[in-house]
């Protein structure tokens, strides 16, 4: 069980002043479906543990969906806007910097393990008032070392830097089953078809129709995690059939939407992760 004063807002400086002396912080609960948390950093990095729910998480350089059984690794002083998708349940590790100085200096979703799951909830049963003792710091580097070697999920999309592309971008990625024409696209960007693909791959890094289906792959597992049904998603997201919309998203998960949340995916590689505290 959470320890009481877990439950209780963290209190996170914006800089090392007045900081926890002790390696990380804890803090459990719940949010409302549809509770934004509008774009701020913190000095701390930050670890999100979805156990019920969904969130999407935003940066200046990208989009991140993270389903039930997934974390998000959040590092110190990245600028993030945070979305409650459904009512959700989630545990937030706030860890030193220098502590975390080995993992990535980017976003990352992850696949919570089984092992990583438990260490987070035996961390967050030690009370507050008792996070700086041995037995806590001890969790705390345990939980670091298996953040190392967590798997990394495919549930992120590049953001474009120049407000012509971001805007078009933000259309597509909130309706991505809509047609959206190339050449409407590029003529909204004041562009020929072949200067907007090629711009959109140099500010992304990848081409514009792999991007797109990495949108609506993103948009398949959110609506996933609030119980939509696979033929619903497929006819939403503009396939064929059910069938080509499993083929498709087998592939980019290495499992059926049907089998998503029943473990971690196998399709994620390996790898570190990427005050009401979000």
């Amino acid at each position: 069980m959470i320890a009481r004063d877990n439950l209780i807002n963290a209190h996170l400086p914006e800089d090392e002043v007045g900081d926890y002396s002790f390696t990380a912080v804890g803090q459990g609960g719940a949010e409302p479906a549809g509770k934004t948390y509008a774009y701020h950093a913190h000095h701390r990095a930050q670890l999100f543990q979805i156990v019920r729910g969904s969130l999407r998480l935003e940066t200046e350089g990208g989009y991140f969906v993270v389903p039930p059984e997934r974390g998000v690794f959040v590092p110190s002083g990245v600028l993030h806007e945070v979305t409650y998708l459904q009512e959700t349940e989630r545990s937030y590790l706030f860890f030193r910097p220098e502590a975390v100085a080995d993992l990535p200096m980017q976003v990352s979703v992850i696949g919570t393990t089984p092992l990583l799951r438990e260490l987070i909830l035996a961390f967050m049963e030690i009370p507050r008032s008792d996070a700086g003792g041995p037995p806590a710091e001890r969790l705390a580097a345990v939980i670091i070392d298996q953040l190392q070697t967590s798997p990394v999920a495919p549930l992120s999309l590049p953001s474009p830097m120049s407000d012509r592309l971001r805007t078009i971008a933000t259309d597509i990625r909130d309706e991505p089953g809509e047609e959206w024409p190339l050449q409407e696209l590029a003529s909204r960007a004041a562009m020929s078809s072949r200067s907007f693909q090629r711009h959109f791959q140099s500010e992304t890094g990848m081409s514009f129709r792999a991007w797109r289906q990495q949108a609506k792959l993103l948009k398949a597992v959110e609506w996933l995690a609030a119980g939509k049904s696979v033929g619903d998603i497929a006819f939403s997201l503009g396939y064929s059939g059910s069938s080509a919309f499993i083929a498709v998203f087998r592939a980019a998960f290495g499992t059926s939407p049907g089998q998503y949340f029943q473990g971690t995916p196998t399709g994620c590689r390996s790898g570190a992760a990427t005050n009401s505290a979000e």
